[in-house]
């Protein structure tokens, strides 16, 4: 008798829980008996399985946080008050550039207004010493660099050329009085500096190959020619030219003062990548500049290679940005979206692209932090700026391309960051120089045999 009424206490409950519109409704689609015979014959470790899929409506997952530095190189490598001031940036370019960045990009205009933003944050000239100047570790300098370029490329570049290239070429090769006229108001981006080196018939060749030519005359130099791909060229306030002088065949470097007659500047349209950056075709026509204004320590692109060193450093840093950028943004992606009713981040091939994404990301993170360790310990080389260089770049493309593949159609649309970061990996590419002149550095340094033409 008690199990009698035991049964029919277990049926009432379970009447009550019964919502029998529902299964009507399922009876219509489904042949219930069939699945009801199913399950009935399943053991508990198969009813376990399936009760785990099923879940229930209520059921909330806690996901790991999205961090693209998944070996904690930034929680280890910086002091406390560097690790404050990356959070620093990291939070401005959050709240500041994000919201804004594929709008200027897409309509290849510059947003003004964040300059003196960016001047509050005390970061430009970050490892010169002096001027007003912070300096800090060139590790640090290229962690914030990687933290612009997972934001925005063009951001970092733009911040790069006039931190490194511009202020560069100054800080390392300037008079001091050159120093003291330019370095504290560029520090401060109330000037701005563009870096002239590369010639529409010349690019990777301009050790041997450049074109623009200088001569003196008196107390002046003449300087005659074109600059092709010049980043902030339509706005800066000084242009550091590259010229080779007619007399001794050397190169030398001229600060070209805004306004300075003979010296025009036609803005590059319909690029494909880096499209917020302004970048220039300038056009030298009898523009003198006096002697005061040469940089007096650049007397041979041994010189001008110095500056190019230092920086390549940095655009390495910018490709692991722009990697980073593309996987977070592919990673946010893939656990929100869904198909055939599951995030597709639970389906093993969106995993495996990646982790193959985070493996390259890796890789590329360990590699710029010791070759900015080597930079602190005044060890780094060409070879070893140009091998992280073409390292990076390679790496950077097959990044983005998989953070493309994994949002599907969606990955082509701006509103999603992925494709603005695939072209901007082009970009990365080819600037600073190509993956065949950095290969090239890098074999002679090796093989003991230059393989240069």
């Amino acid at each position: 008798m008690a199990n009698i009424f035991s049964s029919l206490k277990n049926a009432y409950t379970l009447f009550k829980s019964v919502d029998f519109k529902k299964l009507e409704e399922l009876s219509k689609k489904v042949d219930l008996p069939k699945i009801m015979d199913s399950v009935s014959n399943l053991d508990d470790t198969q009813l376990q399985g399936l009760m785990k899929m099923i879940g229930t409506p209520h059921e909330k997952r806690e996901l790991p946080p999205i961090e693209g530095d998944f070996y904690h190189l930034g929680d280890e490598a910086l002091k406390d008050e560097d690790r404050a001031l990356q959070l620093k940036v990291r939070a401005f370019l959050e709240r500041e550039v994000k919201p804004i960045v594929n709008k200027y990009w897409l309509r290849a205009e510059f947003p003004f207004e964040l300059i003196p933003k960016i001047a509050e944050l005390n970061i430009c000239g970050l490892t010169y010493e002096g001027y007003g100047c912070p300096n800090k570790s060139n590790l640090m300098e290229g962690m914030l660099a990687m933290e612009m370029a997972r934001i925005d490329t063009s951001i970092s570049t733009f911040f790069g050329v006039q931190s490194g290239l511009a202020m560069g070429s100054i800080y390392l090769l300037g008079s001091e009085a050159q120093k003291q006229e330019w370095l504290p108001d560029m520090q401060q981006l109330k000037l701005i500096g563009a870096f002239g080196l590369t010639e529409p018939e010349v690019g990777s060749g301009v050790a041997g190959g450049l074109t623009t030519t200088a001569k003196r005359q008196g107390s002046k130099w003449i300087l005659n020619g074109q600059k092709k791909w010049i980043g902030n060229s339509t706005f800066s306030d000084v242009t550091i030219i590259w010229a080779r002088d007619l007399d001794d065949n050397e190169v030398k470097g001229f600060l070209v003062r805004k306004g300075t007659k003979g010296f025009s500047v036609e803005k590059m349209q319909d690029k494909m990548a880096l499209r917020i950056v302004q970048n220039g075709l300038i056009t030298l026509t009898n523009c003198e500049v006096d002697e005061e204004d040469r940089l007096q320590n650049a007397n041979s692109f041994k010189d001008t290679a110095k500056v190019l060193k230092m920086t390549r450093a940095g655009v390495a840093w910018q490709a692991v940005g722009c990697a980073r950028g593309a996987y977070e943004s592919a990673l946010s992606y893939t656990r929100t979206r869904k198909q055939f009713g599951k995030p597709i981040a639970s389906y093993q091939l969106i995993q495996n692209h990646l982790v193959e994404m985070l493996s390259n990301l890796t890789a590329m993170q360990t590699l710029c932090f010791r070759l900015s360790q080597l930079q602190d310990q005044n060890l780094l080389t060409d070879e070893h700026a140009s091998l992280a260089k073409v390292f990076c770049s390679m790496r950077t493309r097959d990044v983005v391309s998989r953070a493309r593949e994994v949002m599907g159609g969606n990955g082509i649309l701006l509103e999603y960051d992925v494709a603005r970061f695939v072209a901007d990996a082009e970009a990365i590419y080819s600037y600073e120089g190509t993956k065949e002149i950095n290969t090239l550095i890098v074999g002679r340094a090796i093989t003991g045999f230059s393989a240069f033409v």
